[in-house]
């Protein structure tokens, strides 16, 4: 077997990444965030994945979470307790810490940029995690965590970001600081849980597999509606400014 390159992984696991923070950047068109701000934004999101890990560690240490789930419901519960809460919250407490001071934080669409920044901080260096630990395989691992972990990780942050920034420019509800953790890490439990309940057993991997794909390409597209959503709101108060 050919000896895996490891600049060639490397590359491979930090591209899909790259491609997602230069569409997200040319995507912020009206006024663009400094570049130094948003690689502070990928740095911070590379050390959330510390603080997650931490947790992640410590509540299967305690028995909490299974490491393998033998049931559907040890499966959700596992991608809920296990990944989407204390991923989701080492996030957000990063997006906080990067834009409670920030004077370039100005816009709608700049709480999506920077949630962006952070969570692909988050996607790169787990995929460098992933690729290294099966270089035996380290091809499909890249091209799966490329399709599909990535750009998970990519609209959580959106969906995040998105609702971060309606409570900082005018609709601070009750309801809206809920959903700033409350939407991602469900979006998150229900990536992971279909992906867990696949492993469990044979017998409705076929279906559930066709679930995860529906789940992922609705997530997508309501991601893409949301960057949309933002980017109008900013045109417009430029129009009348």
């Amino acid at each position: 077997m050919e000896e895996a390159n490891p600049y060639i992984v490397f590359a491979a696991a930090i591209l899909p990444a790259l491609v997602l923070f230069t569409y997200i950047y040319i995507k912020d068109k009206y006024q663009r965030e400094p570049l130094s701000q948003l690689l502070k934004g990928v740095f911070y999101g590379f050390l959330s994945t510390f603080i997650a890990i931490a947790v992640e560690l410590t509540l299967s240490t305690l028995g909490i979470v299974a490491n393998e789930p033998q049931t559907y419901i040890g499966a959700i519960w596992k991608a809920f307790a296990g990944a989407a809460v204390p991923e989701e919250c080492a996030k957000l407490l990063m997006l906080w810490l990067l834009l409670r001071r920030n004077k370039y934080f100005d816009e709608r669409f700049d709480g999506i940029v920077y949630a962006a920044c952070v969570g692909l901080g988050f996607a790169v260096t787990e995929n460098i995690e992933y690729l290294f630990a099966d270089l035996a395989d380290w091809k499909s691992v890249a091209v799966g965590r490329a399709i599909f972990a990535v750009p998970a990780h990519f609209f959580f942050a959106v969906a995040m970001g998105y609702f971060y920034s309606l409570v900082a420019f005018g609709e601070d509800n009750w309801h809206n600081r809920v959903r700033i953790l409350w939407v991602p890490v469900m979006l998150h439990t229900v990536y992971d849980g279909l992906l867990f309940m696949g492993n469990v057993s044979d017998v409705l991997a076929g279906v559930i597999l066709i679930v995860f794909y529906i789940f992922c390409y609705r997530m997508w597209k309501r991601g893409r509606k949301r960057i949309k959503t933002h980017l109008e709101a900013d045109r417009e108060k430029m129009m009348f400014t």
